[in-house]
């Protein structure tokens, strides 16, 4: 059966998950929603000709208008929300009550948190609410939950992740490979770990550490929040005693991002500057966007993710690993393929009722063996080290 998608946000993740509905889950239909009404139809049209059908239509849509959103999802099986993080609570609210199947890129644990209390009005009306779907949330968590998998006890899963220009340029050697608020959200503030059993909190840009990445060389990993998500809460208690993510760069990115907190400029305090008022985090993403672009470069995602347990008395290792480069034939970048292909492929297990019921976390709503297995048909294949 096929089935008809909405994907809120026609920027690059939703241009990309719009893709990957109609090429591997052969979607009936997609409506590409976004405020600029002329970026839904520019990104409908590009999909439709790389397809080879004309299944997507672009329209505009005001996330932050509850009801126009929840009247813009009835008659879709499912939704996937590619808007910045702030607005999927509202939009996932609007979901529920239009009794569509719902799915978003996450990035901020307390808006995750907010979206899993509606639990009880998802369950009721028989829908799937399942937030944090991307690749960090997202993907690393389902590759956890895999390797959790592989053991009986005393498991210690590590996720190590990054988006990276193919040719790095000074001073960041950095480049914007999604928004902006996205990532000054991830450089700030807390991350929740699991260790000894315990739930942690540890504040962002600590611990760097080198992780040596093969064709990458070595690089720099550190903290950073939102990549763990719920998964530390959810595995708290049980077989699971450790349980950690950091964000990989190139070395020397991390000490002149440090720089840039240290000074405030990624404070969300708004300070006066004779008679206005500014958020010193609003400058800065100002400043860095036209800095950190670099139009026609090529990005690369890597991720790696390992977990160490005891199975039959033997402890041992699992590791999985990924390393994606920007798609030529198709131009969309590593980042919008390893971000946008895993939220679209939970959107179309959930339309085709493979999901639980009810508002509940990726690590468990989603069975991580045949999510991997799929996401191969998808492009996207991950090497097994054992």
């Amino acid at each position: 059966m096929s089935h008809r998608y909405a994907v809120l946000g026609a920027g690059r993740q939703g241009a990309a998950a719009a893709y990957g509905l109609g090429k591997f889950a052969e979607a009936e239909a997609v409506t590409l929603a976004d405020v600029d009404e002329r970026a839904a139809h520019v990104a409908a049209e590009r999909v439709n000709t790389l397809v080879g059908r004309r299944f997507a239509t672009g329209t505009r849509l005001d996330a932050s208008d509850a009801v126009t959103t929840r009247t813009l999802l009835h008659g879709h099986h499912a939704a996937l929300s590619c808007v910045p993080y702030f607005l999927n609570e509202d939009v996932a609210r609007a979901a529920v009550a239009a009794r569509v199947h719902f799915c978003d890129l996450g990035g901020n644990t307390g808006v995750v948190e907010r979206e899993l209390a509606m639990h009880p009005d998802a369950l009721s009306r028989g829908i799937s609410l399942i937030p944090d779907c991307g690749l960090a949330p997202g993907l690393g968590n389902t590759l956890a939950a895999l390797a959790i998998e592989q053991f009986d006890s005393d498991i210690d899963v590590h996720i190590r992740c990054g988006g990276l220009p193919v040719n790095p340029h000074p001073p960041l050697d950095y480049m914007l490979v999604f928004s902006i608020h996205g990532l000054l959200n991830e450089y700030t503030g807390e991350a929740e770990f699991l260790r000894d059993g315990r739930l942690v909190r540890v504040p962002t840009l600590t611990e760097d550490e080198k992780i040596d990445l093969g064709p990458l060389g070595v690089c720099e990993a550190s903290i950073t929040s939102g990549g763990t998500s719920t998964a530390p809460r959810t595995f708290a208690g049980g077989k699971v005693r450790s349980y950690d993510y950091k964000t990989v760069r190139y070395a020397g990115h991390w000490s002149k991002i440090r720089t840039l907190l240290d000074l405030g400029l990624l404070d969300k305090a708004p300070v006066t500057i004779g008679p206005l008022s500014v958020r010193p985090r609003d400058v800065a993403a100002a400043c860095l966007v036209p800095r950190l672009s670099f139009p026609g470069e090529k990005d690369l995602v890597v991720m790696r993710v390992w977990a160490e347990g005891v199975k039959n008395g033997t402890r041992s290792r699992v590791q999985y690993d990924l390393l994606e480069y920007t798609d030529d034939a198709t131009g969309f970048s590593a980042m919008e393929r390893t971000t946008a292909f895993p939220a679209a492929l939970v959107a179309r297990m959930m339309a085709g009722g493979e999901t639980m019921r009810g508002a509940i976390p990726l690590e468990t709503s989603v069975p991580p063996g045949p999510f991997v297995d799929r996401l191969k048909g998808w492009g996207i294949p991950i090497r097994v080290t054992r």
